[in-house]
């Protein structure tokens, strides 16, 4: 199933909150790889939730980051969006609307100067239709689910860590999606 969170040297991280809709995306996107996929020990899966600007203990010392969140993004939902850390790093960060923001951008940089940030950097990021009070996520979103699971799947393949799909698997059914699936 993957490593133990910040003992892994790489990290996939779903960020999100799952009470606002398509913001969810990163969350159910681990909980869909826990629930599909065998991941190799090297890598862990963790939801970390809205995290803000306390996403150091996430990032720093890990060999490799990978993320997957919503983003802000010209495009239809449920679209990818794939940022390496040099274009996340491109421009420097903006003004934070919430304190819910994942401090991404500030987390990275100041990890770098400490001497403790990650090599590299992937964030798997989906355009929301919805992110609003609610639970659930719109039916693009919700199937953009397995497409970002495969390319999380996909970029720990390239870094040598064996993962496999499971035949017959069940669908991922985390805690919050009540009786609903994952969409609404």
């Amino acid at each position: 199933m993957g490593g133990e969170g910040e003992e892994a040297g790489v990290r996939v991280l779903g960020l999100g909150n799952v009470l606002m809709g398509d913001d969810a995306a990163g969350p159910w996107v681990v909980e869909h790889l826990r629930a599909g996929y065998d991941v190799g020990p090297e890598a862990s899966l963790t939801d970390v939730g809205t995290p803000g600007l306390d996403l150091v203990p996430h990032l720093g010392g890990a060999r490799v980051v990978v993320l997957v969140d919503t983003v802000k993004s010209a495009g239809e939902p449920g679209e990818l969006r794939l940022y390496r850390k040099e274009e996340i790093l491109k421009y420097p960060p903006g003004p934070r609307t919430s304190p819910h923001d994942p401090g991404v951008k500030e987390t990275l940089l100041y990890l770098d100067l400490a001497g403790q940030g990650p090599e590299e950097v992937l964030l798997v990021g989906i355009v929301p239709g919805r992110v609003e009070k609610g639970l659930g996520l719109t039916p693009a979103v919700a199937a953009a689910v397995p497409l970002a699971a495969e390319a999380v799947a996909a970029e720990l393949r390239r870094l040598g860590i064996a993962v496999e799909k499971r035949a017959g698997s069940s669908p991922a059914r985390p805690w919050w999606a009540g009786e609903d699936a994952a969409s609404s």
